[in-house]
């Protein structure tokens, strides 16, 4: 009993924040609102950084790795080199210990906060956010795009073939609900290219309706017709989750094309919509359920 006890005291560690660059909690009085609005106080997050810059030896750890070899100094908020401990062979003054540091967990849904949460899992060493952000020589536009181009996401094969399988025999209307249910609640790792060998699926009634409405069968699809396939992708994806399209890593659609078509295509699905969500979401996640257990 004492000796598990010993074990989890050298073992402890605290939770680490993960924020976005300046969205670190913060809290104020009526006699410090003004100097913390102007300067935040650091976390052990934003002082990773400059540790990675500073010191040769932090620019090799994980977030997740600096408690094994740093202390938080409470008083000057920031990282110093612990002084007891096992020594780091091959580094003057250098001690470990068991103390692990723990990440806060970041929901998908909190976007960008997940994925940069994911690059602190993978990246070592990082001196800024714009670094993390930085993957072979490219500054990405998002820790999304980050993730993707440095492969530390998983590939959506899982989610295209589902819905491969769902266009043998569901209605274009369905497809879109069941995207529009892998975008809010599975977080695909490339949306993008999830619909782009998808749209033609998504997108068959609205090319039929065309067709009929212009009497002209010779109609092929355009990129109007991709376009109002997500205008109706966005109505479902704001109806289940509260977020458009580009709050889920997709393209926003043009809703100036062909806008008084998307009103009565919009008009004439949205209550079937409605009444089938429930329906579709199981469905959609038995799919997924199926698809991934197969793997």
């Amino acid at each position: 009993m004492l000796w598990y006890a010993d074990r989890v005291s050298r073992m402890s560690g605290a939770h680490d924040p993960v924020h976005l660059e300046n969205g670190q909690r913060v809290y104020f009085t009526s006699e410090n609102v003004r100097a913390r609005a102007y300067a935040p106080p650091p976390t052990t997050l934003t002082e990773f950084f400059p540790s990675c810059r500073n010191d040769t030896f932090a620019r090799t750890l994980l977030y997740s790795e600096v408690p094994t070899y740093f202390t938080w100094n409470t008083s000057t908020r920031k990282f110093q080199r612990r002084e007891q401990g096992r020594a780091v062979q091959g580094h003057l003054n250098l001690y470990s210990t068991g103390a692990l540091g723990r990440l806060y967990t970041v929901h998908p849904n909190n976007a960008e906060c997940f994925y940069l949460r994911l690059l602190l899992i993978n990246v070592r060493g990082p001196t800024s956010f714009q670094e993390l952000k930085t993957a072979n020589g490219h500054v990405c536009a998002t820790f999304r795009e980050a993730c993707q181009k440095l492969n530390i996401l998983e590939n959506d094969a899982h989610w295209d073939i589902s819905l491969a399988d769902a266009s043998n025999t569901a209605q274009p209307q369905q497809i879109r609900t069941l995207f529009s249910i892998i975008l809010t609640t599975c977080f695909p790792a490339n949306p993008k290219d999830l619909r782009e060998k998808n749209k033609d699926y998504m997108s068959e009634d609205i090319l039929h309706r065309m067709r009929r409405i212009n009497a002209n069968p010779n109609i092929q699809f355009t990129s109007n017709i991709y376009s109002e396939a997500l205008i109706l992708i966005q109505d479902v994806c704001l109806t289940i989750a509260n977020k458009s399209l580009t709050e889920l890593g997709m393209i926003a659609p043009n809703k100036y094309s062909n806008h008084i078509f998307s009103i009565v295509i919009y008009n004439e699905k949205r209550p079937s919509m409605l009444m089938n969500y429930k329906h579709l979401f199981e469905l959609s996640a038995e799919i997924c359920i199926r698809r991934m257990n197969s793997i």
